[in-house]
């Protein structure tokens, strides 16, 4: 047995315990084409591709089928004892995707690559060839079974997503009949949007000051206070015609394909001086009437989501003006009634939040548990053959 330097030298002890052999890279293993990003490269199946650009961890595979890929991936054909599926899954461990990081260099700015040589000869830890199949076999069938509970909470996020839309709607449409619908216009007493042009801009920045209510920040029907900008207070008095209070409406005039034309919310109570910036449309409606935050619950809807987007313009990003704006039809039933759907609709999306919750903090779980799971076999802390059958998703004794 040859010593090596390793940055995990426990982990080279469990691999002199159990008398598996460390082999050096060899360089005929590699695709010559590689060393020149501009060629294509012809790959066979049971190849181990590694893509050389950005994003190290997962970034390894194994081809199915012959093809071509470009010079941004190294092709390794194994010729000496390798297993591809065992080193598919041994570049997946925490063994190697630490070095994959510390050892990747830059090309270009904001551009980073894992360097050719140092793949070309790096020295990688092989158990026997009948033993990487039996760990690679272990690993295909059990990351398989994590990944398919892990499309069930990902699809259950997506069901409770859409149950909270629907039975939203269902609200929505509910006060609509038992009362009546009328463009917005009808109560607004102040409306304005925010600056266009050079009268806004990033350069307008600083560090404190008045806040910038930005797109990113209408969530439908909440304040995502996130990603703050400011701009001094001087040039905020400049612009105070675009200025938006405590408990205003906001509504936004841009949408894409995950978030609504016309979705809007309510500035929050602690923002502090505030200003709309363009896009986004600041509104003051008649409460004795109807409710900002009911307002906020309705334009956010789906039901008026869809007819806003009939009045949309633009081909790539749906946009509306203020004059648009003013035509968005809600339902306007009795405030009592507004006040009975706000809590109903609060209590629908607190469930909603609580469930979707449980689930993430189950997939971060699971993802832990995945990747303790690849170390622990690729390393010898466990013998996959005892391990056969046993439920290692439910939990794993690393």
């Amino acid at each position: 047995m040859k010593d090596i330097d390793h940055p995990n030298e426990a982990l080279l002890s469990v691999y002199r315990e159990h008398g598996v052999v460390i082999r050096e890279g060899r360089e005929d293993n590699f695709n010559k084409a590689a060393l020149d990003r501009s060629i294509y490269q012809l790959v066979h199946p049971g190849w181990f591709v590694v893509n050389r650009m950005k994003a190290w961890q997962g970034a390894v595979g194994v081809s199915p089928f012959r093809g071509i890929v470009s010079g941004h991936y190294i092709c390794f054909r194994p010729t000496h004892g390798e297993d591809s599926r065992f080193l598919n899954w041994l570049f997946r461990s925490e063994v190697y995707t630490a070095e994959y990081s510390s050892l990747s260099r830059g090309v270009r700015p904001g551009q980073v690559e894992i360097d050719n040589d140092w793949l070309r000869s790096l020295k990688v830890m092989l158990p026997p060839r009948s033993e990487q199949r039996r760990i690679a076999d272990f690993l295909d069938a059990e990351t398989a079974r994590m990944d398919s509970l892990a499309a069930m909470r990902q699809r259950q996020m997506v069901l409770l997503e859409q149950r909270m839309l629907g039975i939203w709607s269902t609200m929505i449409d509910r006060d609509g009949r038992d009362a009546s619908w009328a463009p917005i216009r009808r109560f607004i007493t102040a409306i304005t949007d925010g600056p266009f042009g050079s009268a806004l801009t990033s350069s307008h920045y600083s560090d404190d000051g008045a806040r910038v209510i930005r797109l990113g920040n209408l969530g439908r029907a909440e304040f995502r206070d996130r990603d703050p900008a400011y701009v001094p207070m001087e040039y905020f008095a400049e612009l105070s015609r675009h200025e938006a209070l405590p408990g205003d409406l906001v509504v936004a005039g841009l949408g894409d394909q995950n978030h609504p034309l016309g979705r809007a919310c309510v500035v929050p109570e602690d923002i502090g001086p505030a200003m709309v910036k363009a896009d986004c449309f600041r509104l003051r409606l008649d409460q004795s009437r109807i409710l900002h935050e009911y307002a906020a619950w309705a334009l956010s809807s789906q039901r008026v989501a869809d007819q806003v987007a009939l009045l949309a313009r633009g081909s790539t990003r749906a946009r509306i003006n203020l004059e648009v704006a003013r035509e968005i039809p809600v339902p306007v039933p009795p405030l009592e009634r507004q006040r009975q759907t706000l809590a109903e609709l609060r209590g629908v999306r607190s469930t909603t939040r609580a469930v979707t919750a449980r689930c993430r903090q189950q997939l971060s779980l699971l993802a832990e548990r995945r990747q303790a799971l690849i170390t622990a076999a690729v390393t010898g802390q466990f013998d996959v053959s005892t391990a056969s059958g046993r439920n290692v998703t439910d939990g794993v004794t690393v």
